[in-house]
């Protein structure tokens, strides 16, 4: 087994244990979700980890719910979307994607996500099909909105904190400038081997990673 520091690897399980039972109530929740919730909750899900790219999670989710509160989600053009989400980075830009998802995932003027994604069982197909099929989601927002929808159980949100972390525990050598496809499955693949090392499940190691520099367990 890899010399990752001790003290560090300390402070990661001492987080574990304070904040699974928030952790497994949180993953509880987002397992229910493709179950109960219809397709524009679930759409509503991939508007907020388009925004959270640069962005505040608390923030990003906030300017969803500014969007619902004035049906913009659905009806709402790119102008429109964008002025309502200056507290999102690259609004313009991700307001776009907004427009471009929706189109995606609109057939007979219904929003048909679940039924789009149900036809890719695989959940490592499902995200590679986000990832190159929705503009402005990258393979962290692909695995972000699985995760939130209950499908994360063995995948890696690759998020600034998240590869930080994992530079300092020594698991990759530094943080990478850029996450080609390729990269980010050959890191995610080292955070799988080092969270079975470590015994914290990957699914949850995401949530104390994140905890470690944000301070709180989020969406």
């Amino acid at each position: 087994m890899h010399r990752y520091p001790r003290e560090l690897l300390a402070e990661l399980r001492a987080i574990h244990r304070a904040i699974r039972p928030d952790i497994e109530r949180r993953l509880a929740r987002f397992k229910t979700v493709w179950r109960d919730e219809n397709d524009e909750a679930l759409f509503c899900e991939l508007i907020f980890c388009l925004f959270t790219p640069q962005s505040s999670a608390h923030r990003c989710w906030n300017a969803v719910e500014l969007l619902k509160a004035n049906d913009l989600v659905f009806r709402g053009s790119a102008a429109e979307i964008g002025r309502h989400i200056n507290m999102v980075r690259f609004r313009n830009n991700k307001a776009s994607y907004v427009v471009k998802a929706r189109e995606l995932f609109t057939a007979g003027g219904e929003m048909r996500i679940k039924s789009v994604l149900e036809s890719i069982p695989d959940t490592l197909d499902r995200r590679r099909f986000l990832a190159t099929n929705v503009k402005g989601m990258g393979w962290k927002e692909a695995s972000h909105f699985l995760r939130n929808t209950g499908f994360g159980e063995n995948l890696a949100i690759l998020d600034r904190h998240v590869l930080k972390n994992l530079a300092l525990l020594g698991v990759i050598p530094e943080i990478p400038r850029s996450l080609t496809p390729r990269r980010y499955l050959d890191i995610e693949e080292h955070m799988r081997t080092f969270a079975k090392q470590i015994r914290i499940p990957l699914a949850h190691l995401d949530f104390v990673l994140w905890y470690r520099e944000a301070g709180d367990v989020f969406k």
